[in-house]
C-alpha cells in the first residue's frame, strides 16, 4: 500500500471522533461543580475550566486550517500561543457551557465539511505549519485533531478517577 494512502477504518474512526467530541466532552464534565472545574487536571496544568475553553479555541483554529487547506494551495497557517489564549478574560469569565455550545455548532460544521473530502484531497491537500516548518497533509491533521479531543477528554476523566468524582 502507498504510504501516503490512509486506511478507510482510520478515516471513519477519526471522522467519528470529530463528530462526537462535544457529546463525549459533555459526558466527561457531567455533574462537576465550580470547585472541581477550577481544579488543574495535573500539577501546574490548566484547570478543567481552562481546558474546555482551550479545546474550543484549538478546534476553531483547526476548522479554519482545514477550510484553508481545502480551498488554497498549501496555505501557511496562523499559529497562536495557546497558553496566552488560556489566560484571556473570556476564558476566565465565561462559563464552560459557552464553549460547549460553540463546540456543538463548530463540530457539526466541521464534520459536514470533512465527510465530503475525497481520498485524493486527504492525501494531496496540504497546509504549511510555520512553527514546525513542515507541510502537513489534511490526512495528518485529521488524525491529530481526532487525537487532540480524546486526549483532553482523557485529562478530565483521569482527574475525575484520581479524585473519586
Amino acid at each position: 500500500m502507498n504510504r501516503n494512502h490512509f486506511p478507510l477504518i482510520k478515516k471513519v474512526e477519526w471522522l467519528a471522533d470529530i463528530k462526537f467530541l462535544p457529546i463525549t466532552l459533555e459526558h466527561a464534565l457531567q455533574n462537576l461543580d465550580e470547585a472541581q472545574l477550577q481544579t488543574p487536571y495535573r500539577e501546574g496544568g490548566w484547570t478543567v475550566h481552562q481546558l474546555v475553553h482551550h479545546i474550543a479555541d484549538s478546534h476553531i483554529n483547526a476548522y479554519c486550517r482545514f477550510k484553508l487547506g481545502l480551498t488554497e494551495d498549501n496555505p501557511t497557517i496562523k499559529t497562536y500561543d495557546e497558553g496566552l489564549w488560556a489566560q484571556l478574560h473570556d476564558v476566565e469569565k465565561l462559563p464552560i457551557n459557552i464553549s460547549i455550545t460553540l463546540l456543538h455548532a463548530l463540530h457539526a460544521r466541521w464534520f459536514e465539511a470533512l465527510k465530503y473530502v475525497t481520498d485524493d484531497e486527504w492525501n494531496n491537500r496540504t497546509i504549511f505549519h510555520p512553527e514546525h516548518k513542515k507541510t502537513l497533509r489534511l490526512w495528518y491533521l485529521l488524525g491529530m485533531y481526532a487525537w487532540h479531543g480524546k486526549h483532553h477528554v482523557a485529562h478530565i476523566t483521569s482527574l475525575r478517577e484520581a479524585k473519586g468524582w
